[in-house]
């Protein structure tokens, strides 16, 4: 009797686990921690480095939330195609082991969350561009391009970049050059970063007539596009120093440094437009350039980071002061 109760309850907290993980899935969690990161650094350029903890925590949370309704939302939308593709068929929904419906109620209640402690603890204007990412990533990327033009990461990239002006208006209140700025970054920065990730799955969108840029118009010209975008992203990030001023030293030696390695491994593959190795090198070199950037801004914005700054800028006047004389 007893070894029967014990092993309904480990079969219902194992059905609970499972379940859990189930919905957990549909949110596509490995994408959400990038943006947040980027949401987090515009926070931190916009508050000059003393950004107040609970609003991150706050803001962070409500981005959680929206991104993890806009990915349960695109399961839904896409449940045909991740049905047809090997590489999708085990996702919660094309495996049956939720239900459309039931996924619709819990994306909704996750916008519902996000909204709502947006509203509250940070204010309703970040509140309403959260729920704008949602819209805009399944209206017009999902619905509109995603099936129907090779440009579809291009202009859809947009809902990826509407994270740090969450965080921006959160900490401010309003849009200023800076956060639009850090938006076309990131808007820049998406094509070569998914072209590359869709040059390594490129038979998969062919499978299920996905106009890809590598499945329409092959490896070349997709190289040659990661290139072209590639050369854009590096002055744009740089001009967070000049001329807007929201950056200085500390992060130029980030942008500069890790913008040689983003462009050396796009050249590679442009040379190489088959080498599937070198399209995964570029992947995930972009997620980590992307990651290490916003470190960067963070660190640039901080306090102690200026202090740093001023006292060896002043050492080293100090010193050249001396050698002028000397000579």
């Amino acid at each position: 009797m007893h070894d029967t109760v014990r092993l309904s309850a480990s079969s219902l907290q194992q059905t609970i686990l499972e379940t859990l993980h189930n919905y957990y899935q549909l949110t596509k969690p490995r994408i959400i921690p990038l943006l947040l990161i980027t949401t987090a650094a515009s926070m931190w350029i916009a508050s000059k480095g003393e950004v107040d903890a609970l609003l991150l925590l706050v803001t962070l949370t409500g981005g959680t939330l929206a991104a993890a309704s806009a990915q349960t939302l695109n399961c839904i939308y896409d449940l045909d195609i991740d049905y047809a593709m090997v590489r999708t068929r085990k996702r919660p929904l094309p495996s049956g082991k939720v239900q459309p419906r039931h996924a619709l109620i819990f994306a909704i209640v996750l916008a519902g969350l996000s909204f709502s402690i947006l509203t509250v603890f940070a204010n309703l204007q970040a509140a309403l561009l959260a729920m704008a990412g949602i819209v805009f990533y399944m209206a017009i990327y999902t619905h509109i391009l995603k099936r129907n033009t090779p440009q579809n990461i291009v202009i859809g990239g947009a809902a990826g970049s509407i994270p740090p002006l969450v965080g921006w208006v959160a900490v401010t209140g309003e849009l200023s050059w800076a956060a639009w700025l850090l938006f076309g970054l990131i808007f820049l920065w998406t094509p070569p970063h998914f072209w590359a990730l869709a040059l390594m799955i490129r038979e998969d969108y062919a499978s299920v007539n996905v106009p890809m840029l590598p499945v329409v118009a092959g490896e070349e010209e997709t190289t040659r596009q990661i290139w072209i975008y590639s050369l854009l992203v590096v002055p744009v990030s740089l001009l967070l120093v000049y001329p807007l001023g929201v950056c200085g030293a500390v992060y130029a030696c980030f942008a500069l440094g890790l913008g040689a390695i983003f462009l050396q491994k796009a050249w590679e593959l442009l040379q190489a437009p088959t080498d599937l190795g070198l399209a995964k090198s570029m992947f995930k070199y972009s997620i980590l350039y992307m990651m290490a950037l916003c470190t960067g801004m963070v660190v640039d914005s901080l306090p102690v980071t200026h202090a740093i700054v001023r006292a060896g800028s002043s050492h080293l006047e100090t010193l050249m002061a001396a050698v002028l004389n000397f000579s």
